[in-house]
């Protein structure tokens, strides 16, 4: 959906919240040039551990040695550690609910901020319905910072953006098993993983009932409604 609504290949991108890096790599292989960016170093870290990130010695980022189209950095989507007008299209993906909800429209003005002329913001977020939803609102319900975030967008013109495309798709998530679940839970927020343990029980009840086999033994999918929104500098 990225590619098609805003072609990222040979353009500069900033992922904000970048996790574990399969955005970052995906359209580095695709050649747009990115910076994947995370709020502290236990997040980036599985990121780092990729085959295709050597850490340097003499910064504190990460590239990959391939045409040093990736690279990696420590910050906050509130204060974003990139120049103004240093980037052709800043990503949320899935991650704009994650910033407190105090601090959207703060996120959101940063993201402008270094945006060139004619970038935009691409914001990906999961809607609070279907059987993902209902699956990892056992360990945290995001109901309302979801709410937060889709207010936020509703707004944008406070951060001096417009939104010019929204789109709503369905992905279908597959996970292994329910130690895949935790693992891709808890690197989005180390904070889960008590609240996980605590539920393992009922977590494991629910992954059997909820979505439907996939290909692999032991293996559940899942469908999560999605809307993309396509954001640009807003008119004088």
């Amino acid at each position: 959906m990225l590619e098609r609504l805003v072609a990222p290949a040979a353009k500069d991108v900033l992922d904000i919240g970048c996790g574990g890096g399969a955005l970052v790599r995906a359209l580095a292989a695709r050649g747009a040039r990115v910076v994947g960016l995370e709020i502290s170093a236990e997040q980036l870290a599985p990121a780092l551990a990729h085959p295709s990130a050597a850490l340097e010695a003499t910064a504190p980022e990460a590239t990959t040695p391939e045409a040093t189209r990736a690279r990696y950095l420590l910050g906050t989507a509130q204060a974003l550690p990139l120049g103004n007008a240093s980037i052709d299209i800043a990503v949320f993906m899935r991650s704009l609910h994650h910033v407190p909800p105090p601090e959207l429209q703060s996120a959101l003005r940063e993201a402008r901020r270094v945006l060139r002329p004619g970038g935009v913001v691409y914001v990906a977020e999961p809607l609070a319905e279907g059987d993902y939803y209902a699956l990892t609102a056992l360990v945290e319900d995001e109901l309302e910072v979801r709410r937060a975030a889709d207010d936020a967008l509703t707004r944008a013109s406070q951060a001096g953006l417009e939104r010019a495309t929204t789109i709503q798709y369905e992905v279908r998530v597959c996970i292994a098993g329910l130690d895949a679940l935790r693992k891709r839970m808890v690197s989005a927020n180390p904070a889960r993983a008590a609240s996980f343990d605590a539920r393992q029980q009922e977590l494991a009840e629910a992954f059997a009932r909820l979505g439907e086999p996939g290909a692999d033994p032991g293996e559940r999918c899942f469908v999560q409604p999605m809307r993309a929104d396509v954001l640009r500098a807003a008119s004088a």
